[in-house]
């Protein structure tokens, strides 16, 4: 039988238009009772482009505001989910990620993933290549970044990533290495994540009724949990599993609520409560289900969205650590 970790928590902040409303912000995550506050690697403004992708514009780049939030506090952890293989030269990445875990004291968490937003690469000029060929990449780039923040000198000749006749520098705090997180939807992916990182990240799972496979939304994360477990085997009991409800409320009117939330995705809010990326109820409603389903998803680290991070905070001090 697979143990459950501890539940801990994040946030996940896009928005901020000052230098004091990211540090209150980062502030405030901490204080709150977070253990992690989240950037995400996107970098479209408002436009066409930006409304195709359907993710919220992001106004900060996230290696200058991992270190501005790292700065102005002492124990929140900080990081990105997740940094994409094809935004970043690999060698630089890792290089930025042990500097801002020596600058932090050792309070990084390192997300990776292999790029999933055709329209934000087309946007930004970049080929958006077979999935396949980006989790090729992501694999050597996770070698790239464990072999950089050994220490030892490097000798790496990939088909994605170079790295020769130089030993990493700066070394991180946290040994061996700084948390790895890796995020994915897909076997393979989430097969390398259950063998080489310390926190697997499962990506949202689609709100059609039913997927391509025939799998509700229900049966799709328990089916990634799965996968994780099938590759991860022995490791299993070691790993986290972050998810993120990203429509989570907290509200005596949880219809309302999901009626708001079926509006904005063009769908039913019949079942859309059950939705593993939807958490929406009063404060014990919500801790059942988190606990509910850790038991079926495994998920145990738990980021939720900016705006919600005061409201679910009585969430987070009652199951931290449980």
């Amino acid at each position: 039988m697979t143990s459950v970790q501890p539940f801990r928590f994040a946030v996940q902040a896009t928005k901020a238009t000052s230098a004091k409303e990211w540090r209150d912000t980062a502030r405030s995550v901490q204080d709150l009772g977070y253990s992690t506050l989240f950037l995400a690697d996107h970098y479209l403004g408002p436009g066409a482009a930006q409304r195709e992708a359907r993710w919220p514009a992001q106004h900060l780049a996230p290696v200058a505001a991992i270190a501005t939030a790292a700065a102005v506090t002492d124990t929140l952890r900080v990081g990105c989910r997740v940094f994409c293989v094809d935004y970043h030269v690999p060698g630089v990445l890792a290089k930025e990620a042990a500097t801002l875990d020596l600058l932090s004291d050792g309070r990084l968490e390192f997300g990776i993933g292999a790029g999933w937003s055709a329209s934000e690469y087309r946007a930004m000029g970049l080929l958006f290549a077979p999935g396949g060929r980006r989790v090729d990449k992501l694999s050597e780039v996770v070698a790239l970044v464990k072999a950089q923040w050994s220490g030892e000198p490097l000798d790496l000749r990939g088909e994605h990533v170079t790295a020769l006749d130089h030993a990493g520098l700066p070394l991180p705090v946290q040994r061996p290495h700084p948390p790895i997180m890796i995020g994915g939807s897909r076997r393979r992916v989430l097969s390398l994540a259950a063998r080489e990182a310390d926190v697997v990240s499962i990506a949202n799972v689609p709100f059609d009724a039913r997927n391509e496979a025939g799998r509700t939304p229900e049966e799709e994360a328990a089916h990634r949990y799965g996968l994780v477990r099938e590759a991860a085997r022995e490791r299993i009991d070691a790993l986290e599993i972050e998810s993120s409800p990203f429509f989570a409320r907290i509200t005596d009117d949880p219809e309302s609520a999901a009626a708001r939330v079926a509006r904005t995705l063009g769908v039913q809010s019949e079942g859309l409560r059950d939705h593993p990326n939807v958490l929406i109820g009063a404060e014990d409603e919500v801790v059942d289900r988190l606990q509910e389903r850790r038991a079926l998803y495994g998920a145990n680290y738990i980021t939720v969205q900016q705006n919600e991070a005061e409201r679910f905070a009585p969430v987070v001090a009652r199951l931290t650590g449980n």
